[in-house]
């Protein structure tokens, strides 16, 4: 609704999540775009003097992606985790993950005994997913997810690590069509699978 230009009914769902979460300390998301929309734009869907707006910039204060509480609130350090998780594997940064500050996830996953990182040539290149982008401009937004294929494929992984559903949604779209057996999962599902608390199969599903 946002993206669209729909503010009063984005403004009227921004104000119900801030009630559904009032009371929590923390508010954490496995989805980097979530938590920027959170914390960039609903302080900005009301007037700044309003209650409702500082209820959203509260709700926007505590409230983070799953990696960076890992790091910026509980403080842990990757090699504290011990996680075992075998894999070749290739990380797809989300922009939306850099526009809420330093990346932590890279040395996140260095700390996972028996994962194989291969750096994509292209890292930093956009998906092409951007919510609407890829309805509003679908030529523009497949060449995109093309180049980005073809950087996946040229690291030779049978895993690809995106923190944000859109954007692996996006990707794992791509792969079926091109018959690429790549499986696409989260840092959080790594850190489920490692502990025992989520079987591969679950986590595919």
């Amino acid at each position: 609704m946002f993206n669209n230009g729909f503010h009063p009914e984005a403004s009227s769902l921004a104000r119900r999540m801030v009630g559904v979460f009032d009371g929590f300390e923390y508010v954490v998301t496995n989805s980097a775009s979530c938590a920027a929309m959170v914390r960039e734009k609903f302080p900005d869907l009301f007037s700044q003097d309003s209650p409702d707006a500082e209820a959203a910039r509260a709700l926007a204060a505590k409230t983070f992606e799953f990696i960076e509480f890992l790091d910026r609130v509980l403080a842990l350090k990757p090699e504290d985790l011990g996680i075992p998780w075998q894999g070749v594997a290739t990380y797809h940064p989300s922009c939306h993950l850099r526009s809420l500050g330093s990346d932590p996830c890279p040395s996140y996953l260095a700390g996972v005994d028996g994962l194989d990182i291969r750096p994509m040539d292209k890292a930093s290149d956009c998906c092409g997913f951007g919510g609407t982008f890829a309805l509003k401009y679908p030529k523009i937004s497949s060449t995109m997810v093309r180049e980005k294929l073809a950087s996946i494929e040229r690291t030779g992984a049978d895993f690809l690590i995106s923190n944000d559903a859109g954007c692996s949604l996006s990707l794992l779209g791509a792969c079926h069509r091109r018959g690429l057996p790549i499986r696409t999962l989260s840092y959080a599902e790594i850190l489920a699978e490692g502990l025992g608390l989520l079987a591969p199969d679950e986590a595919q599903a």
